[in-house]
């Protein structure tokens, strides 16, 4: 199982094992990690589940589709590494994962 390294705005780390094809934000869901609020569960419809990926899994996890960039306007503090954890499947090349997450989701 892939692992996904979560940091929070404090520096806490959460490391979680996942079922590829999970999202990442079912994945800090199910493993309680503190941070996502994930409001719409997953429909890409809240932005509650932002998160910024690490510079080194930029690449990897692919840019944000229209629906998703529109989504990312509502969020307080976007970077060029913002995504909605979301739309981030995790599959066996993602192994090592690291996101960060905001100090808000509102």
């Amino acid at each position: 199982m892939p692992l996904v390294k979560f940091i929070t705005h404090t520096g806490e780390e959460h490391e979680v094992h996942v079922s590829a094809g999970t999202s990442v934000m079912q994945a800090a869901m199910d493993n309680g990690v503190p941070g996502i609020l994930a409001d719409c569960g997953g429909a890409c419809s809240c932005a509650t589940c932002h998160c910024y990926v690490d510079d080194a899994w930029v690449e990897k996890t692919g840019k944000p589709d229209d629906v998703e960039e529109q989504m990312l306007d509502f969020v307080m503090e976007v970077k060029p590494t913002s995504r909605l954890s979301c739309q981030i499947t995790v599959e066996d090349d993602l192994d090592g994962l690291v996101v960060h997450l905001p100090e808000s989701q509102i």
